[in-house]
């Protein structure tokens, strides 16, 4: 004859009490963690660079990605995932993993109405050494013919960037020197950069 429930349910109860006891204190000990754990601290999601990013041009997809920071750590100006980099310009190099604000693009205001930013190959790399952002300098296209003079392209333009070369560039590729410059001065340059080298002159600072 079987045995009323209660009867069995109590008879199995005192031959695992052991391994019920256990349960009852881990469940106890979870609860009192949980009770005087701190909740989880907030964050927020920001941009960041995904690798070494230089200067001169707008980072594309591949170059992005997006960490969480504490709200105390994150940085003024933060951008946000989302943000629209298309057509705003990196005003120069940022590391890996560091986070980007306003302050790293060259925003419309940065540029005086009716100019636009255009990065120049200029061919001697060596000599973009001598600019700082904010020189104004004269550009010149010269060729390989013997007694042709240099033509000049543009005159008393500002440089607003000085991008970091790559790794895999050499001193023969040359090196970018990012303009400020209206639409006629910068097709001026495209054209002449298909078929002669750009050089600059420095004008020198008189204020």
């Amino acid at each position: 004859m079987s045995q009323p429930f209660p009867r069995a349910l109590l008879k199995a109860a005192r031959r695992h009490r052991r391994l019920l006891a256990a349960l009852s204190a881990a469940a106890a000990v979870y609860c009192g963690l949980a009770a005087v754990s701190p909740p989880p601290t907030p964050t927020v999601a920001v941009l960041a660079a995904a690798r070494d990013l230089t200067g001169g041009s707008p980072p594309a997809a591949r170059d992005l990605r997006t960490v969480r920071l504490p709200p105390s750590v994150v940085p003024a100006g933060a951008l946000r995932p989302g943000t629209d980099l298309t057509r705003r310009v990196l005003a120069g190099p940022v590391r890996s993993g560091e986070p980007l604000t306003d302050a790293r693009f060259l925003t419309p205001a940065s540029l005086p109405a009716g100019q636009f930013a255009y990065p120049v190959r200029v061919d001697d790399a060596d000599l973009t050494a001598l600019l700082q952002v904010g020189d104004q300098i004269d550009l010149y296209a010269a060729t390989s013919t013997p007694g042709d003079s240099a033509t000049p392209l543009a005159s008393a333009v500002r440089v607003i960037a000085l991008p970091a070369p790559r790794a895999s560039t050499t001193a023969t590729s040359g090196a970018l020197v990012v303009i400020a410059a209206s639409r006629d001065v910068i097709g001026r340059i495209a054209q002449a950069t298909a078929n002669t080298r750009i050089t600059f002159a420095v004008i020198p600072d008189t204020s």
